[in-house]
């Protein structure tokens, strides 16, 4: 099953290697792997969602799409206030753990603070009950997320 969700991801991948959003028809992409529509969500829900850097758009029924928009680094706001969303008030270290990769993905954080981020946010640095540590959790990256994009900023506005 990973390797089927390997080949959908990567041949999305593929398709948006140019292009900022795209639009598929589930039961056409499900029709060309051989596979349930709902492997296609699967897909959808797990690689392709706010924490990996793009939002997904569906609208049901006989002529029903799936929009993929990849969400940009130039409108740091709007990205800071979907992952800020996306965290809420409690999150799991998986979610944190993909946001923080896409962070690095985008070049806003580097390898080392990548690093130490996932260690503040991690099981073992929390000693809580589970659903406490996801509530601090929430509370330690949305912080984290909030200074990174004032770096950036701060950054930005000194190469002018």
């Amino acid at each position: 099953m990973a390797q089927l969700s390997d080949s959908i991801e990567q041949f999305i991948k593929e398709l948006m290697s140019e292009e900022a959003q795209i639009e598929l028809r589930r039961n056409e992409l499900a029709q060309h792997f051989g596979c349930a529509p709902s492997q296609i969500n699967y897909v959808l829900a797990t690689r392709f969602s706010v924490d990996h850097g793009y939002i997904i758009e569906s609208r049901r029924g006989g002529g029903g799409y799936v929009r993929i928009v990849r969400m940009r680094q130039e409108s740091s706001g709007s990205l800071l206030d979907a992952l800020l969303k996306r965290v809420g008030n409690s999150v799991s270290e998986d979610t944190a753990t993909a946001i923080i990769q896409h962070l690095y993905d985008l070049k806003l954080v580097t390898q080392n603070e990548a690093q130490i981020m996932r260690a503040a946010i991690s099981r073992n640095a929390l000693s809580l009950p589970i659903n406490a540590k996801d509530i601090l959790r929430a509370a330690v990256l949305s912080n984290m997320l909030v200074q990174v994009f004032r770096n950036h900023e701060e950054a930005k506005r000194n190469d002018v």
